[in-house]
């Protein structure tokens, strides 16, 4: 199986910002582990939109999945409080 490339949103490197030092590293170890499986176990279909949520700890990490190119691109990464504003 081909594995796939991950791409950021922009905004992304400024939510990282907020992320505490240990967590950022854990995090992303999590983005990293979807190159071989975009949609592993624990991972969650949003409701109404075409995106994946899956959890690291306290954060949330948003990503779409683009099947036909073999890319994921990561929208948004949040506390769990304010990741779905």
């Amino acid at each position: 199986m081909a594995e796939y490339s991950i791409f950021f949103k922009v905004s992304v490197e400024k939510d990282l910002r907020k992320v505490p030092q240990e967590e950022i590293k854990k995090i992303l170890q999590k983005i990293d582990s979807l190159k071989a499986n975009p949609r592993p176990s624990g991972s969650e279909k949003l409701t109404g939109q075409e995106r994946y949520r899956i959890r690291q700890g306290r954060y949330r990490i948003l990503y779409s999945v683009e099947d036909n190119e073999l890319t994921i691109s990561v929208v948004k990464i949040s506390h769990r409080k304010d990741v779905y504003r």
